[in-house]
């Protein structure tokens, strides 16, 4: 058989070393199939819908570091994604979406699922093209694919028409060489990295203010040492938009989340002078408050980014740190010994003593109030989450979409003890954490995953579930279910609506019916269960995890009664 355009992405793209195309295909894709039939390599994960799809293909991307290739039908199927693309934009995942389009010499008609899925698709995407020779096939897989795992990372999109994908090729006659990525680990200028440690050495109450970009840049180590010779807390930002985990959730320096809302960003804040902000988003508040700045006045701000957008976008500042996060720290590590005074040294350590005094007596209190609703019934979220902190394997990972749940429990007490295996949500498109999971499996098989999912978000993604059966993908799913929409009724509450100020919301309850995901669950093929006890719950849970199976847990939960 004679090589297609279709055969030759394929080909590049196993060349480069990537192993799954994840899909959900129609009529304008069955060249596609048609090729990947007999083929070992890209292996195809099907979904049932969109939204599991690309959700599944960022989870994987996030964990493996390499580019999470989707194929959608045309323009439908990428309508159906488009949630989970704007989520993946939002954290700056390295995806190569794909879609097939109409025949070429139907365009002109407008023919039935057409559409300008470019236009559509560039908003959320770094890069987006439609490829209309079958020549260009190469060119488009190598930008493809390096656009998306050059900083600032993030997805690409190619419409493939069918003729594009059907037409006969002469191999021989285009460069096929894969996909090569130059070293990515720019270093920023020695003077500004001088400045920025004259600046922290000098300050009496520096701090440091983190995102899910240093994780990324395998940059956690080099963080650790800066933080250490400034004796300074790390706090990461909220839990709207935590992303992944950047700081050892156990140290002492360890500082939690930033507050929510702005006038208790400010309060938060007020006792810096100087912040380090190291690849997080400055800021990206959730709902409008006044004061409109959160960030205090008198702060003088420093900033490390690989992403020069980044770097004063909302804040002026001091200091622009411009490079890869792993160098950038590092440098300023070993910058910050050279000018710092034994005086400095001094006062640092005893900061750093005294941040880990008080960071121990948060976590104390917060597990002392988690205790005292273990007899609670519904379970509570802090006796549940507390139930699951005792039994976390070291190497666990999480993925959590069940925000007032969760709430970044497992991190605020210290009980992930390896947290690269943190996933949260940055874009909020629900129905992402179920299908993140999978991914994370499936670049991590030697690794268990737990997956804290929140009932609302289990509904936006739930079709997940059967890629997971079909495909023996273990995972160890708990849906938090408290029949509602918790996190809308809080954020009303917040906007002191009036309605919602008295207790009255409107379609913020999932009952009537209530929705049960046992037999849900059991419909897709998953094994599942309802547990209401805390303990039983952290029992089942350390089980599910240790045999590495797949099993779904429905937990109900409540907030505690106010008074």
């Amino acid at each position: 058989m004679s090589l297609r355009g279709i055969d030759l992405l394929l080909d590049m793209l196993a060349d480069f070393g990537v192993p799954y195309l994840f899909g959900n295909p129609g009529s304008t894709e069955l060249p596609l199939m048609d090729a990947l039939v007999g083929r070992e390599k890209p292996q195809y994960i099907l979904g049932l819908q969109e939204i599991p799809v690309l959700a599944i293909a960022e989870g994987y991307a996030q964990a493996s570091r390499m580019p999470g290739l989707i194929n959608l039908h045309i323009s439908c199927g990428l309508g159906n994604a488009m949630g989970m693309l704007y989520n993946a934009f939002r954290a700056g995942s390295p995806l190569v979406v794909t879609a097939g389009q109409q025949h070429q010499r139907l365009i002109f008609e407008e023919p039935i699922l057409w559409g300008d899925m470019v236009s559509v698709a560039s908003p959320w995407t770094k890069w987006a093209a439609e490829v209309h020779r079958v020549e260009d096939i190469p060119s488009a897989v190598r930008r493809a694919v390096q656009t998306a795992l050059m900083p600032p990372t993030g997805p690409v999109f190619l419409s493939l028409p069918v003729d594009v994908q059907a037409a006969p090729v002469d191999a021989a006659a285009l460069d096929r060489t894969p996909p090569r990525l130059p070293d990515q680990r720019v270093r920023p200028p020695q003077d500004a990295v001088r400045r920025a440690a004259e600046l922290l050495a000098a300050a009496e109450h520096p701090g440091i203010l983190v995102g899910s970009r240093i994780r990324e840049a395998d940059a956690v180590a080099e963080l650790v040492a800066v933080a250490e010779r400034l004796g300074a807390p790390v706090i990461h930002e909220a839990t709207t938009s935590h992303g992944r985990s950047s700081f050892p959730s156990d140290h002492p320096l360890a500082g939690g989340f930033l507050a929510f809302w702005s006038p208790e960003v400010r309060e938060q804040l007020a006792r810096f002078d100087v912040l380090l902000v190291a690849g997080m988003k400055l800021m990206q508040q959730y709902i409008y408050h006044e004061p409109a700045r959160p960030i205090p006045e008198h702060i003088r701000l420093i900033q490390i980014d690989d992403d020069a957008w980044e770097l004063s976008k909302n804040y002026p500042l001091e200091v622009g740190l411009l490079g890869h996060p792993q160098p950038t720290l590092a440098e300023l590590a070993v910058e910050l010994g050279r000018q710092m005074t034994p005086a400095q040294t001094e006062a640092a350590r005893l900061r750093g003593a005294a941040c880990g005094e008080a960071h121990r007596a948060v976590r104390e209190a917060l597990r002392r109030q988690a205790a005292e609703q273990y007899v609670a019934r519904p379970m509570t979220p802090l006796g549940m989450m507390d139930h699951l902190a005792r039994i976390l394997p070291a190497d666990v990972a999480v993925i959590e979409e069940s925000p007032t749940t969760a709430a970044g429990y497992f991190e605020r007490v210290g009980a992930m003890k390896d947290t690269s295996g943190y996933f949260a949500h940055r874009g909020w498109a629900l129905g992402w954490g179920l299908n993140c999971a999978i991914g994370v499996k499936l670049a991590w098989p030697n690794r268990p995953v737990l997956a804290l999912i929140g009932d609302g978000s289990a509904m936006y993604g739930i079709q997940g579930l059967w890629t997971a059966a079909r495909y023996r993908i273990p995972v160890t799913f708990v849906v938090t279910n408290n029949r509602e929409y918790r996190i809308l009724k809080e954020c009303a509450r917040v906007m002191r609506l009036p309605a919602a100020s008295a207790g009255d919301f409107l379609a913020m309850d999932t009952v009537d019916p209530s929705i049960d995901f046992v037999a849900l669950a059991q419909s897709l093929g998953v094994p599942a269960r309802r547990i209401d006890d805390p303990e039983a719950l952290a029992s089942a849970v350390s089980q599910s995890l240790s045999a590495n199976r797949l099993e779904l847990i429905e937990a109900p939960v409540r907030q505690p009664a106010a008074g």
